[in-house]
């Protein structure tokens, strides 16, 4: 049906839908990526729509972009502050985790009858990966937060193994075809492309962050085509020397999300915007790629379950309780890390490689690896909030209000900035009013965010439980205010602070 339409109108049509089926997902809490996916089936060959499709290379490329835009935007919302106590485990996590996962899956599915270790060892590094994206968006739709330091653990790995699951499966499907290859030149290319695309990602985003405050466009318009030029620029770069673009890019928006300079508040909301449009692109195609009718083939189906199995309940766990070796991490935190092994887009870009470089079962493996990602989707997604509550794991998770203003810095006031702080229930300045606060000279309360609605906050504002203070002036004097506010409440001097 749709083949007969214009393709602009098609284009047209399938963003709209993925945008009620956003809302819908945010409803009814189904994953927005089963959404995404199930609109690109419907709308292919097998399905109502009836668009052929069936281009591989297409396909791995529309995914190759989407997913240095995904991790850049990621990079650029993660900050340094909140990642610096577990960045050494999140970097063990991301490297010997994903390795891990992928050798024990190779030496399990070796056993399934039909199946070589090779292709083992293939499979299990395309699902090497996990998607915690796919995590907090579920736990955020049921407005369920995560104690201690396990968000930025997860969040952290999800957006640094992909790097290493790309590099797997690249190395894997060189064996294949060449099987003597030494083992220690893909050890040394292992290192040249962490190294170099680490490198690679801190200059660059150094550098940009150089040039934005140099140049001074004044024309907020530009700064959009200014982030998109950093992102193909840095990954183009770190390709070009060998290293990894994906790592890159994601040590780039690290950066720059470190930075200060002007504009910065609307880059990071474009690219906010811009990832979420990459996101719908790639699962609307992975989507038309995907023959439903072979999807629920009986061999698909059976050693689909089998290898969600084992990749659920042995390799993730394993490669957790390894990696969680001498760390703080409390046995119901390794239970809850371990079964947060969503698998999201990665492993299904990543089983369109074997189809470009023609691996004579590459289409019955993309079949299979799709069907993996959505029983991961379906049944751990599902039983998240869930497995948190009974671990007792979670609590009140701070939703960001929508402020109904944006705010840049204006040129020459480079240590000035603003800040979100919600209160707690004990929070030291709850009951307290603004005059009484005696914030530092230069520094502001401009909204109040409380309940459903905003309030211009006035000397006898009266701070409450759950407020979200919107707070404006000198970064020096902001971290003192910020450490006032988030101050719990003593028994002793409760009427003293503030």
């Amino acid at each position: 049906m749709l083949q007969h339409l214009d393709p602009f109108l098609v284009t047209g049509l399938l963003f709209f839908l993925s945008l009620i089926a956003g809302t819908v997902s945010e409803r009814t809490r189904i994953p927005a990526l089963l959404l995404f996916l199930g609109i690109g089936m419907l709308a292919g060959g097998d399905g109502p729509g009836g668009l052929p499709f069936d281009d591989a290379p297409f396909t791995n490329w529309i995914g190759t972009v989407a997913l240095a835009f995904i991790l850049f935007s990621g990079g650029f919302a993660t900050r340094w502050q909140d990642i610096r106590p577990i960045v050494v485990r999140g970097v063990l996590f991301s490297t010997l985790g994903v390795m891990l996962t992928a050798v024990t899956m190779a030496c399990l599915i070796a056993l399934i009858p039909g199946f070589s270790f090779k292709d083992g060892f293939l499979l299990g590094a395309i699902v090497s990966s996990t998607d915690a994206a796919a995590v907090f968006s579920i736990l955020r739709t049921q407005k369920l937060g995560l104690k201690g330091s396990l968000k930025p653990l997860l969040e952290f790995e999800s957006g640094s193994n992909d790097p290493m699951a790309v590099f797997l499966t690249l190395a894997v499907l060189r064996w294949i075809d060449a099987p003597g290859a030494p083992f220690g030149d893909m050890l040394l290319l292992f290192l040249a492309q962490m190294i170099f695309g680490g490198v690679m990602g801190v200059l660059m985003g150094r550098l940009a962050c150089f040039l934005i405050q140099r140049l001074r466009v004044e024309n907020e318009a530009l700064y959009p085509v200014w982030g998109i030029s950093i992102v193909l620029a840095t990954f183009g770069l770190a390709q070009s020397v060998r290293g990894n673009g994906y790592l890159a890019v994601y040590v780039c928006g690290v950066v720059m999300g470190e930075g200060d300079f002007l504009y910065k508040y609307s880059l990071e909301r474009f690219h906010d915007a811009f990832a979420w449009l990459m996101q719908i692109a790639m699962f609307l195609v992975l989507g038309l790629l995907v023959n439903p009718g072979e999807l629920i083939n009986g061999s698909v189906v059976g050693v689909g379950f089998l290898v969600s199995a084992l990749l659920m309940f042995v390799a993730r766990p394993l490669a957790v309780l390894i990696c969680s070796i001498r760390s703080d991490f409390s046995l119901r935190e390794r239970l809850f890390v371990s079964w947060t092994g969503l698998r999201g887009a990665v492993p299904i870009i990543l089983a369109t490689y074997p189809m470009t470089e023609g691996h004579p079962h590459a289409h019955y493996f993309f079949n299979l690896i799709f069907f993996v990602v959505l029983t991961s989707v379906l049944l751990q997604g599902k039983t998240l909030a869930a497995a948190a509550r009974l671990l007792k794991l979670d609590t009140w998770m701070r939703i960001s209000p929508a402020y109904p203003l944006s705010f840049d810095r204006t040129p020459g006031s480079a240590g000035e900035e603003t800040r979100e702080v919600h209160l707690l229930p004990d929070s030291c300045v709850v009951g307290h009013t603004v005059s009484e606060l005696n914030f530092p000279d230069g520094v502001t309360i401009l909204l109040v965010h409380r309940g459903n609605r905003f309030l211009i906050p006035k000397g006898g504002t009266r701070l409450e439980a759950g407020d979200a203070l919107l707070i404006f002036g000198e970064r020096s004097a902001l971290s003192e205010v910020e450490k006032l506010l988030v101050r719990r409440r003593d028994s002793g001097d409760a009427e003293n602070e503030g």
